[in-house]
């Protein structure tokens, strides 16, 4: 379009001039010709002027998607590395998660019941799980509470009528069954017992069975007695 405008102007350009020179003795003609040449090269330029405002209109709006192109851009790089952030700390979470929990002797909480269970039989079978995790939540030594409840009721061979009829499996004294403690389950009976064990023993830094025998037991073998449980327990 620019293009064309410019050509007419040119051509009338021409014709005026041609004319000029044909009444070139005209001093009026040439006065009216010359203004006419001047209005002419005045459209053209606005001509020109305006076209070349449309382009630079055309311009800014291209820069504008240029920026905009670029924001877009920025933010999801943004998002991108956020994302990846993100996954980066699943992953390190899931890792973490998926470490083993060692809670007493190198061993996670099911392989220490596995190991008691192996020492538990009759009444007493398949509690390991509830020796373990209730010694380790009141702070007391899971072998040494086992072993004790295996001298006290005799369990590895045939548990005491104490268990049996009174879920008393630390031979405990109290009431229920004659001058002897009873509880209405096994399992209310063995919390019982290690409950027992932290608040008038470990509460006093009595941790061990030899601390213990003076208090616990009048047999002064009683110890060794544990002890020698103890060992089978670990080895088991």
């Amino acid at each position: 379009m620019l293009k064309k405008r410019v050509l007419v102007t040119i051509l009338s350009c021409l014709l005026i001039f041609l004319v000029i020179l044909l009444f070139e003795d005209d001093s009026k003609t040439h006065n009216m010709f010359t203004k006419m040449i001047t209005i002419s090269a005045s459209k053209s330029s606005n001509y020109v002027d305006n076209d070349l405002q449309v382009v630079e209109v055309d311009t800014s709006s291209e820069e504008e998607e240029v920026e905009d192109v670029t924001n877009d851009t920025e933010v999801s790089e943004v998002a991108n590395t956020v994302t990846n952030m993100n996954n980066e700390n699943l992953v390190e979470s899931e890792v973490v998660e998926s470490q083993p929990v060692i809670v007493y002797d190198g061993m996670t909480m099911d392989e220490l019941a596995s190991k008691l269970e192996r020492s538990l039989k009759n009444e007493l079978s398949g509690k390991g799980y509830l020796y373990a995790s209730y010694s380790l939540e009141k702070g007391v030594d899971p072998y040494l509470a086992v072993a004790i409840s295996l001298e006290e009721t005799g369990c590895n061979w045939n548990c005491s009528n104490l268990v049996k009829s009174c879920n008393n499996v630390g031979g405990m004294k109290g009431t229920g069954c004659g001058s002897y403690g009873a509880w209405p389950t096994l399992d209310d009976g063995i919390r019982a017992f290690i409950d027992n064990i932290y608040r008038n023993y470990v509460a006093y830094g009595l941790t061990t069975a030899d601390l213990m025998n003076p208090k616990y037991a009048e047999n002064p073998a009683w110890s060794t007695n544990v002890n020698n449980y103890i060992a089978r327990i670990k080895n088991s």
